[in-house]
């Protein structure tokens, strides 16, 4: 009987692996996306970079004229997004904290700058303290509350963060709309989710904001991805790099979709190539790594999670890997030891569903089910639903005999497979 539950699972793998390679259902094209990726010129790299040494001359010529630190910082900002480098991000913080400690921490504006600049860099917490200091200053209020929402909800703490989503209501505001989208998906809604962020998108269209555009095409896409509408993902994806086509966010979704969808390893590589060339960020190598895997080339994963280890040892990026340490540690060393410092940091610095996600699998991991299920009732049961963390809540189901409920949870991973990625597939028909 196993040996036939075995073949089955093996026969739906190769179903859905044909079904995902044949030519019928590819739905990337590289006509579509090559003009975005061969031979362009970084215009915001270019503008951010103009933007910068301006202010700094203008700094450097007017020393007592503190203000222009706000415009350096923003320009650091958007070479950070432009370039991926962390160092921009380190420099636009020290500017912030020079004009905060110069306005003593008393400007509301100044502090939010601040306060998002640490949303950037996963410090949660400091960014709360920044945004409670700004709540009593008072000014501007409503983008305080805004930030508030984001904050308690990174931080896990969905009662604070749905009292502030009734502060700042009004469903003709974009940032209202786009932040009620991100809380329905937070609950499991997701078709809410999407209709929310579908009403962001023509808000943004409406005004012809360029920078609002990009951002709700690229946030929808990946809702789309997550419903399986991955045409209607990918065509987002190439709609924001037409108003922006150095969008390495975009470009790296039309490459999960080459390889999770239209099962095509080196095309996605050949992306990733191109992207990392000009953006540089240590989730590449992980993706890399991940793609290799699939292609059973063992030397090239090991070199691509060298590469990762070795770029996250640069001090600036703080607390910002600590999650994917843990997950690389249990994952792929097998190594809980290495990974529970990471998830105690995780843990207090951020206690959500997520993180304690990662504490129930360090004990699976160690095979003390009961211990990894009593975590999942307590604090990770129905207040998370991305697949990662249902893959792991039906493993551990499974290792304490619960079968029905971990059946279940499998039959609802396999829908969500191109999220998932297809090493995942058989790690979930074996459930």
């Amino acid at each position: 009987m196993k040996t036939l539950k075995t073949i089955l699972s093996f026969a739906i793998l190769s179903i859905l692996v044909s079904c995902s390679t044949s030519k019928e259902v590819n739905i990337a094209k590289e006509l579509d996306y090559n003009i975005f990726l061969n031979n362009t010129i970084n215009v915001s790299d270019f503008l951010a970079q103009k933007e910068l040494d301006f202010w700094q001359n203008k700094l450097n010529n007017q020393p007592s004229q503190y203000p222009y630190l706000t415009k350096i910082a923003s320009a650091n900002t958007m070479l950070f997004s432009s370039k991926g480098n962390i160092f921009y991000l380190i420099e636009a913080e020290n500017k912030l904290l020079q004009i905060n400690i110069k306005t003593n921490f008393s400007n509301s504006s100044s502090l939010r700058a601040l306060a998002r600049n640490y949303i950037s860099q996963h410090r949660f917490k400091e960014s709360l303290e920044l945004l409670k200091k700004a709540a009593i200053n008072g000014d501007n209020l409503n983008s305080t509350n805004k930030m508030l929402f984001d904050v308690y909800l990174e931080l896990g703490d969905t009662e604070k963060a749905s009292k502030y989503l009734s502060e700042i209501e009004d469903y003709s505001d974009f940032d209202y709309l786009i932040r009620v989208s991100k809380w329905h998906d937070h609950q499991g809604d997701l078709t809410s989710a999407i209709r929310f962020m579908e009403k962001g998108m023509k808000k943004a269209e409406e005004a012809n904001d360029k920078a609002l555009k990009i951002w709700s095409y690229t946030n929808l896409a990946d809702f789309y991805g997550h419903n399986g509408q991955i045409k209607e993902s990918y065509n987002l994806y190439l709609k924001s790099l037409a108003l922006d086509n150095n969008n390495a966010y975009a470009k790296k979704g039309i490459a999960w979709i080459v390889f999770s969808h239209d099962r095509n390893p080196k095309e996605a590589l050949r992306i990733l190539d191109i992207i990392s060339d000009k953006h540089f960020s240590p989730d590449y190598f992980l993706l890399k790594s991940e793609i290799a895997e699939f292609q059973n080339d063992s030397i090239s994963k090991k070199n691509n999670i060298d590469l990762y280890l070795s770029s996250i040892k640069n001090a600036q990026y703080g607390v910002m890997y600590n999650q994917h340490l843990a997950k690389l540690y249990l994952e792929e060393f097998n190594d809980s030891e290495k990974a529970f410092p990471y998830i105690k940091k995780e843990i207090n610095s951020r206690p959500t569903p997520q993180s304690y996600d990662l504490l129930a699998w360090y004990y699976y991991k160690n095979k003390e089910y009961k211990k990894a299920l009593q975590i999942v009732n307590d604090s990770v049961l129905g207040k998370t639903f991305e697949p990662s963390v249902q893959y792991h809540i039906a493993e551990i189901y499974k290792a304490n005999g619960i079968e029905e409920k971990a059946k279940k949870i499998r039959k609802e991973l396999l829908e969500s497979s191109f999220e998932l990625g297809p090493l995942m597939e058989k790690k979930i028909l074996n459930i």
